[in-house]
């Protein structure tokens, strides 16, 4: 499977965030005056130490949590359009959160239901979202039944069911083996490319950032500042063997000097 550059009109919700700064009751300060510009339709991976606060950015873009201070905005390519809402953000956290009791299809199913979708339009955008990523034959299967690599496969499943105009990933592969995770690097890359949805994938790893992303920003240690916000140099077409040339390499080590920095 190639990834591919989107040749669709951009749909997706762009990120305007300024001066932001959040301190936690213990006194804790995760980040301190972080300026991010996400551009609708980008693809954009957050890098950093342990702690550093990639997370919590995370959670304020999707309004899980505010800021002290600063201001986050999204903003849609054509000003036109409504005020993006809460169906337009989805959220993939680092455990796929499948409900066990039941079956995928209705895992999937579970964000339209909350929205009061009627069953059988729920049921059938459900289908077709397992298909996109590739699980149409697990659909009447309950998690346990399935490996991990499939879970979040549904996790991601379940992310898309509300045609998301920009998708929040929080390290959703980080406990899955190498080729595992390739594979679903290489499927989400292909997703975001059919969509035309905006991305933020936050992840520990330089590779995987490097293959996903067109930008990869990497915050400093705790108070988390941006130390290197860079545009990926690759061609838009990535297949799985791009990982081994020089130029992922020259890629790669432009963000270990970043991230080595960022930890001084």
């Amino acid at each position: 499977m190639q990834g591919t550059q989107s040749t669709l009109t951009p749909t997706g919700i762009g990120i305007e965030a300024r001066g932001i700064c959040r301190a936690f009751d213990n006194g804790v300060v995760a980040l301190d005056g972080l300026d991010l510009h996400v551009a609708p339709g980008e693809f954009v991976s957050i890098l950093g130490p342990s702690g550093c606060g990639k997370s919590t950015l995370l959670r304020l873009i999707a309004n899980l949590d505010r800021p002290q201070a600063g201001t986050i905005s999204l903003t849609t390519p054509d000003e036109s359009r409504r005020t993006p809402g809460r169906s337009d953000v989805a959220y993939v956290f680092q455990d796929a959160h499948l409900l066990p009791w039941r079956k995928v299809l209705d895992n999937v199913a579970l964000p339209l239901e909350l929205m009061h979708v009627d069953r059988s339009t729920r049921l059938e955008s459900s289908r077709q979202a397992i298909a996109q990523v590739g699980l149409a034959d697990a659909a009447d299967r309950y998690p346990n039944q399935l490996s991990g690599g499939m879970r979040m496969r549904v996790s991601l499943a379940r992310a898309m069911v509300t045609r998301p105009r920009l998708l929040l990933l929080d390290e959703p592969f980080a406990a899955l083996d190498e080729i595992t995770r390739q594979r679903l690097d290489e499927q989400l890359r292909d997703l975001w490319a059919s969509v035309g949805m905006t991305v933020v994938f936050v992840t520990h790893s330089t590779g995987e950032a490097i293959f996903l992303a067109q930008r990869a920003v990497v915050l400093s240690s705790r108070p988390g500042r941006i130390v290197e916000d860079h545009s990926i140099a690759l061609p838009a077409e990535r297949p799985a063997s791009i990982r081994g040339t020089p130029e992922f390499a020259r890629e790669a080590r432009v963000i270990y000097d970043a991230l080595e920095g960022g930890n001084a």
